[in-house]
Parts: structure tokens; sequence; C-alpha cells
């Protein structure tokens, strides 16, 4: 109990100098009326004229909004909002029939997940602006996004796991991206008593592999002791083939963690050698283990998703894999890991600390070729804490959290409760700059500040809690980022700016690394969708007993057809759209009064469909919700609905009687 009662004695300080540093922040901002905590000169390094580009993309996560938020970046500008798991009116993503099989999972059809860290994929350890992969964190899922078309095309569910946190980080080359749960779960999953959390729970780690066109699968997984893996990071360079998870709760506690889970002096950094985990499967080394999980595509010629419910997965265990795992102890309760430029230093910090501790990879492996090694747990060798240890950042702050890297030897750790992101020396350890974040700071992002070549010119910061920074708005405020300079000796502030839900994790990449290879329109001769019209000669309505089917067409500024006569009330409509513009930016809606899912928001050469359930009579409305021409209001059309024993015939047409 006394080490309870300590623990909860230094919480009830932190929350003290948290809500000190909070109350003075909130003063000096809400003093500064004419240039608030900005100096005057710092618009015009954030000013992007009307008509330019930002110098870089900001991928920001949602967090608890399920998505993806693109920014300019230095301007802070939202550029736009790609749906990912979560269902969004906006675009109809999830409500309309083609994207619906994207949110399928194993529990069946989840339109809404916990987003928490996007990532790049990369090419010999440089950002390749191809695809952005992101986790979802409660139905644990992987999905990727296509950045020709910032549309996801893909999400697979992760099996034997809860919470999905360590995710989605990339290998060097995009081999694979990992996931580890960061609850442990019965393994395999079934009716236990939870207080028998050290008897029948298990932690997983997942290699999810990525095919050169895209597609994931699970090459295999690990099964290691009940701990908390909390995030990752692969190595670069020498340590290239190896992926590093930092644990939590070594206690394996299922209650009260707050205290629980931080009675141990260090936790682990978990490094699993993922080179050695393709041998043993190629060795047979594996147990094929039931579980289910869906995997779902998105077709880009069809324009159609797909599900798939698949069985069973390669399940690895270090007593039966010699080399696979070690565990490098660390001070307790770490959250990040980051791994340096070059791919020597490993950095995992506890959040209760002081210091920042840095992991030498050499030194693990000499430590691990001269077997010095604490003890075993479960088959996995704990390494010896001063035989890896390359050096320690002295009291560089309170609160370590993340570290990104410049390219030019130096580090950015961001400190939560003393509110600071910390620069310091990678080889000297020695601190050379802090700058304040104003409030609560989580994750920082470098653009390709986990890369082997990061484009060292900016730092956004990510923060938690924001009090007073903007225009109140109700019982929430709003989260944001903050924009620093770190092109100099010193890191300047230049710009705070509002973002979607909350934002955990961001990547960044230069403007120049996808603008080129951005698709402006679908070319119409490569739609295979099933019900697609290629041109108004081929819309048309058919029906099959209560199901009638609409090939429709649309272009500026009319549908084809526009009357529709013969529905009646209990029919299922379904509404396939067929965007004929072959032009840039000229995307067409479609909403019909009275349907009880969302719009659609067609792209050029584009085929979605809505469905539509009438259930009363009369003539309803549809039109087109995106503004596309001078013309726009008058892209309209009606659509009949007779009794349900109505015996009028159905018929379309496209101009004054004049059936097409």
């Amino acid at each position: 109990m006394k080490s309870k009662r300590s623990y909860l004695i230094i919480l009830g300080l932190a929350i003290t100098i948290i809500a000190i540093l909070g109350y003075g922040c909130e003063n000096k901002a809400s003093t500064s009326k004419s240039g608030g905590a900005l100096s005057s000169d710092v618009a015009s390094q954030v000013y992007v004229p009307p008509g330019e580009y930002d110098e870089f993309y900001g991928f920001m996560s949602g967090g608890f909004s399920g998505q993806i938020g693109v920014y300019g970046i230095p301007s802070g500008r939202l550029l736009k909002v790609i749906p990912v798991f979560s269902v969004d009116p906006e675009k109809g993503y999830g409500f309309n029939e083609e994207t619906k099989p994207l949110l399928n999972t194993s529990h069946g059809f989840v339109p809404w997940d916990d987003a928490h860290h996007p990532e790049l994929s990369q090419t010999n350890g440089k950002t390749n602006g191809k695809w952005i992969f992101i986790n979802g964190n409660n139905t644990p899922r992987i999905a990727r996004i296509d950045l020709s078309t910032f549309e996801t095309t893909e999400i697979i569910e992760i099996p034997n796991s809860g919470g999905n946190h360590s995710s989605p980080f990339t290998t060097e080359n995009t081999e694979y991206v990992v996931a580890g749960t960061r609850f442990g779960v019965p393994y395999p999953q079934k009716d236990v008593a939870i207080n028998s959390y050290a008897e029948n729970f298990k932690g997983m780690l997942t290699f999810v592999s990525v095919k050169e066109e895209g597609d994931m699968d699970i090459a295999f997984q690990v099964l290691l002791p009940a701990f908390d893996y909390d995030l990752a990071h692969s190595g670069k360079g020498n340590s290239h083939g190896w992926t590093f998870f930092t644990t939590y709760n070594t206690e394996e506690k299922s209650t009260l963690l707050e205290v629980n889970a931080s009675q141990n002096d260090k936790d682990f950094i978990a490094a699993v050698n993922w080179k050695k985990a393709e041998e043993y499967i190629k060795q047979g080394k594996f147990k094929e283990i039931p579980a289910e999980y869906a995997h779902n595509v998105y077709d880009e010629k069809s324009h159609v998703a797909t599900s798939t419910l698949k069985k069973s997965v390669k399940v690895l265990t270090p007593e039966d894999c010699p080399g696979l795992v070690y565990f490098l102890p660390t001070p307790k309760s770490p959250h990040g890991v980051d791994v340096d430029p070059t791919g020597e230093y490993i950095i995992g910090n506890g959040k209760l600390s002081a210091d920042l501790t840095v992991h030498s990879f050499s030194k693990m492996i000499k430590a691990i070729e001269n077997q010095s090694f604490e003890t075993t747990i479960e088959g996995i060798p704990v390494l010896k804490f001063e035989e890896v240890v390359a050096g320690v950042v002295k009291d560089a702050g309170l609160g370590p959290l993340h570290t990104e890297f410049d390219g030019k030897g130096n580090a950015y750790t961001s400190f939560f409760i003393s509110s600071d992101v910390v620069k310091w020396k990678l080889g000297t350890w020695e601190v050379v700059d802090k700058a304040k974040t104003f409030y609560s700071v989580g994750h920082i992002m470098i653009p390709g500040g986990d890369s082997k070549e990061p484009q060292g010119k900016y730092l956004v910061a990510l923060n938690k809690i924001t009090k007073d920074r903007y225009l109140p708005t109700g019982p929430e405020l709003c989260h944001s980022a903050q924009l620093y300079d770190i092109s100099g000796d010193k890191m300047k502030l230049l710009l705070d700016f509002p973002t979607i839900g909350e934002p955990h994790y961001a990547q960044g990449i230069s403007a120049d690394r996808i603008v080129p290879n951005v698709k402006k329109f679908y070319p119409i001769e490569e739609n295979t969708h099933q019900y697609r019209a290629m041109g108004e000669k081929d819309a048309r309505v058919e029906r099959e007993g209560n199901i009638v089917h609409v090939y429709m067409t649309t272009i500026r500024s009319h549908f084809a057809p526009d009357n529709i006569e013969g529905i009646k009330v209990g029919d299922k409509v379904y509404f396939h759209v067929t965007n004929l513009e072959q032009d840039w930016d000229v995307p067409h809606g479609f909403s019909v009064m009275g349907a009880n899912n969302a719009e659609l928001l067609i792209m050029g050469g584009q085929t979605e469909t809505l469905i539509w359930e009438p259930k009363k009579e009369g003539v309803f409305p549809f039109y087109c919700t995106d503004f596309c021409s001078a013309l726009h209001q008058e892209m309209q059309g009606y659509i009949r609905v007779s009794p349900r024993n109505s015996n009028i015939a159905l018929s379309w047409r496209l101009g004054e009687d004049e059936e097409i």
C-alpha cells in the first residue's frame, strides 16, 4: 500500500503542475490581444497567397471521429476529410452500396472507429506518397488510403487483439505494417473470469504484409505475454528487419491500472526480428489458429468494395522460435518508441520519468550474442539494462511521450506534463532548445520525421488540452495543432490551428511527392461497374418483382432520366448513378426526398448506388447536391410513387414526352 500511496502523491503533484501551467498559459493567451503568443513577423511565414499551394501535406488522425484530416502546411488550412472508419454523409461513404462492405467486420457492420496513427508508405526508408495507412483502435483494423484519389481502398481486421494501438507503423520498404494489442485478451477468445488475467490472457503482435499493388494480408502473428503493447516503430539501416513495441502493465493486472500497472520499476520494449519470423514461417514452425476476420477491398475499376471473411492465421510462439523476440528493459510506463534515421538509436521513455533513455541497436545485438540476459519470460530473453543503454538525456522535462527527428542529428521529444517540445542532440544527449506548446502536447510530427530522410523544416505539435486558445464552443473546446519552424537553431512557434476530432499522430510529406500522381477523374471507358450507364443511351429503369434498378447518368446540368413513373409503395429502388463528366473537380451529388441513408457524391467516371424505399404515395423530387455549374439549381427530377396495388406502367423520360 505504501508504494500505491507514493504513486498517488506523485500523480497528484503532476496534476497540480498541469493545472498551474494551464492557468499560466491561459492568462498569457487572454491578455495578449494584439499579437497573441506569436510574434508579429511570423504571419508571412505561414501565409500562402491565393492560387498558390502549400509546401507540405499534413495528414492528421481524427481520433474519435474515425477519419483523417488533410491539412496544408504551413497554412494550417483544412483541405479534405478522408472517410475511413466512420460513415460520412458528405460523401455517402458507408451509406452507398459500393462502400458499405469496407466497414464490414467479424462483428457485423461497424460504422465507427477510433483512428490514432496515420503512417505513410516508404521505399528505402523514404516516404513515397503512394499510400497512407491508419489504425482502427476499437474494433482492431488497419486501413489503406490511396493517395492518388485520397480515398480508402482497403481495410483488414486484426484478430486476437483488443485495442489496436501500436499500429500501423511500416517497415523500411512497406513490406509490413504492424499491429500490437493494447489490451490483453483471452487466447483463444472465450468466457473466462476477468481476474484470471495472468492465466488466460495473452498479447498478440500482428505483421500485415503489403504487396506492391497494395493488397494486405496477415502474414503472421506473434504470441506474447499479456502486457499492453502501446506503440511501435520499425528499424532502419542496420536495424532493418526488426520492429520495436513499447509495453506497459508488465504486472499483468486487469483493474485500476493507473496504480497497479505502475508497480514495476521498468517495463519493456519488445524487439521482434521479423526476418527471423519469415524463416520460421518457411520452416513451418507456426500454428494455424482459427480466427475470423474481415478483409475488405475497393476495386477502382468497378467502383465496388467486396468483403471476405477469413478463417485462420499463422501464429509463432517465442518458446518454439528462439531469437524471435527480446525484451529491452525501459523506465516504467513507456508510451512512444522511436528509431532515429540511422537505425542505431531506439528511444522509449517512461512517461512518469524526467529523463529520456536511449537504447543502442548495436549494443542490443552484442548483448544478444553475449547472452547478457537478466531472466527469461515465457521463452523471451530479457536483456540486461546496462548492456543496451546508449545514453540518457537528463532532466529534459516532465512526462516524455514521443520523439521525431530532423535528419540533422537532432531529436525532438514531447513532454505532456511540462507542456514542452524539447530539442536534443543524438550522441551527446544534451538539451539544446525548449519550446512551450501552451497546454498539453501528445504526439509531434516532422515531415518524414520517422523515416531515414526527414524533411526537417517544420514541426507540428498535436495538443490534447487547449483551453482558451480559441473562441469557446460550448462544453467541449476544439483540439489543436501548433506549427513550429525548426530550420534554425531555435524552434519558433508560427501558427495555431484547430483540427477535427482528437488528433493523435500525424504524418507530413512534401507536396511534390503526391501532386504529380493525383487522379483527376476516372476514365469512363474503364468503368466495369455492373450497373454502369456509359452514356444517356444506356439510361433505363428495370423491374424485378419489387426490386427496381434505375440506370441513371448525370452530366452538367441534368439527370437522365429525370422523370420516372410506375414506382410503387414497398418497392426497393436502386439508383445506380454514373457521372459522365471527364474533367477535373466536377463531382455530382444525388439525393431523393425521403431517403433514410445519405446523398451520393459521384466523381467523374464513377458509378454509385443509393437504395430508396418509398413508404408513401406521391411525387418526390431528386436533385444534385454538389454545386456543379450555373444551372446547378435546374439539375433536378421527379419520381412518382403509386399505391402498392397500382397497375401504372413503369416509364421514364428525359424531355417532354420523350422516353429515352
